[in-house]
């Protein structure tokens, strides 16, 4: 007998419809899966198998195929354990046919326990949203009840697969299989970081108030002990909301990464900081069965790297392409997948090894040759799609003992809302969301110069070797520091001040 069952799967950050298909024949008994499932859905077999004699079912000794269609692309997963049983108990009669008709209007999505109870599996709430329009009602894990409100789908949540069974049969009302509502919870409140708390450092915490008020990335260069990780850890209170689709998108790829935690959405910009010993892999994402990588983690909210050049150089090349669109495109031999990666770039690094070049009072003791392999590892195209570079100082003492505080991260935030509003406006209609996304046609429509700048920015451009992306961040960044002063046009000191803020293309990259 043949029965079939709907279940999906996950390709980049969207789910697709898989329909799991059973045939029980006379033979040697076996039980194969075919359609491109990979190790976890192969392992699915002996969970399967101990899940449906335990929960009182006999198990067919017969040979039962399993087909997972279209056919074409590759399966990942542990979400396949439940509809492999259900079409197993409903190819081998075990359910009535009244109850294996039912089938046709479920999405069926579970783990299977040995024991027969439903474990949580990645990617719940991506399939739930692709199936919204289709009608049907899904069968989720409990543990994945959370997702399942934030799809809006209708959905049931058996503890075991014996209890499903019953519910299909009519022996076991509605409200045994659903969990009331729960309210959603706000994500953990860490102790606050303020601005405030940082002494000195004027012109680094300019810097990141322009990047957090036009999504551009930044570069601190200075001295160990100077403040360079202080600051960026206190970044993400000065940055804007996220939006409801921001959130959504968020939570798509937490779900897939099964990194959800106790929350339907996720409401903070997330802040991710990866040790400089990270894999190109974990970094960018990949893996025999694509996955989100560091940087899909930090979509819009920050990746912060410290150390910036004690990463590979190989890790540190991946990063070019989501810098510049956005996205990360991972290309195996039968799929490609795309998934999202528009985060603000924060880096942190000292002058060299040893961390004192450029130090009155400790001398450096690396070699010229130590110094350059050191700033090798960060190539010119990468430095190129950094828009702020600023160098910190050590802090005075002066600074160090003022009792006064300085400004909070409240009035920032108060200045970098206000020139988000602008920009709200400005591309309303448009995926554009920052200054740091415009495109060609943007950058020429809302940045226009002022008299006299062509002739700074052509000088500029001659002299310290500028190139093309340099002259559109340059415009870029100009137009956020107009936003924040709530200018409606660039003026010349704004270019001005931006040209402070590159110093790797006056000097280059030797002379960090």
């Amino acid at each position: 007998m043949l029965a079939n069952v709907c279940t999906g799967a996950i390709k980049g950050i969207e789910g697709f419809a898989v329909s799991v298909e059973v045939d029980i024949a006379p033979g040697m008994p076996t039980l194969a899966v075919v359609g491109l499932p990979d190790a976890e859905v192969r392992e699915s077999k002996e969970r399967v198998v101990a899940a449906v004699r335990n929960s009182g079912f006999d198990f067919p000794t017969k040979r039962i195929t399993v087909n997972l269609s279209p056919a074409e692309l590759r399966k990942s997963g542990t979400q396949f354990d439940l509809p492999i049983a259900l079409g197993i108990l409903a190819a081998s009669e075990q359910l009535s046919p009244e109850a294996a008709a039912q089938l046709k209007d479920l999405l069926v999505l579970g783990e299977l326990a040995l024991d027969g109870s439903l474990r949580p599996c990645a990617g719940v709430l991506p399939m739930l949203i692709s199936f919204k329009d289709q009608r049907k009602t899904a069968v989720i894990p409990p543990q994945n009840v959370l997702e399942g409100q934030v799809s809006g789908a209708e959905f049931i949540t058996p503890h075991t697969l014996k209890e499903l069974a019953d519910y299909l049969e009519g022996k076991t009302e509605e409200s045994a299989v659903k969990i009331a509502y729960i309210p959603q919870k706000e994500e953990e409140v860490l102790p606050e970081l303020d601005f405030s708390e940082v002494k000195g450092q004027a012109l680094a915490k300019r810097a990141l108030e322009i990047a957090a008020a036009g999504g551009h990335n930044v570069l601190m260069i200075g001295l160990p002990g100077t403040g360079k990780s202080m600051l960026a850890k206190r970044f993400p209170g000065i940055l804007p909301p996220l939006t409801q689709e921001e959130s959504l998108e968020i939570t798509k790829i937490y779900s897939i990464c099964n990194l959800m935690g106790k929350s339907k959405l996720l409401t903070r910009r997330p802040f991710r900081d990866p040790h400089h010993t990270i894999s190109d892999v974990a970094l960018i994402g990949g893996g025999s069965s694509p996955r989100p990588g560091e940087v899909s983690l930090a979509h819009n909210g920050v990746l912060f790297l410290d150390e910036f050049a004690e990463f590979s150089r190989s890790s540190l090349e991946v990063l070019r392409e989501p810098l510049e669109n956005g996205r990360v495109t991972i290309s195996r031999a039968k799929e490609t997948v795309s998934y999202p990666a528009r985060f603000t770039l924060v880096a942190a690094m000292n002058p060299c090894p040893c961390g004192h070049l450029g130090d009155p009072l400790h001398p450096c003791s690396c070699s010229p040759m130590q110094v350059n392999r050191y700033k090798s590892r960060i190539s010119g195209p990468l430095l190129d799609r950094i828009d702020l570079t600023v160098n910190l100082n050590p802090v005075k003492y002066t600074d160090w003992t003022k009792t006064s505080e300085g400004e909070t991260s409240a009035a920032i935030r108060e200045r970098v809302l206000k020139a988000r509003e602008v920009q709200r406006k400005r591309f309303a209609g448009t995926p554009t969301t920052a200054n740091a996304f415009m495109t060609p046609k943007q950058i020429k429509e809302f940045c226009k110069l002022p008299a006299g700048a062509d002739d700074i920015l052509e000088a500029a451009m001659r002299k310290f070797g500028l190139s093309a992306r340099s002259l559109d961040k340059i415009l870029k960044t100009a137009r956020t520091i107009a936003d924040l002063e709530q200018k409606a046009d660039i003026e010349t000191k704004h270019l001005v001040e931006v040209m402070q803020y590159r110093p790797l293309d006056r000097k280059g990259v030797a002379d960090i």
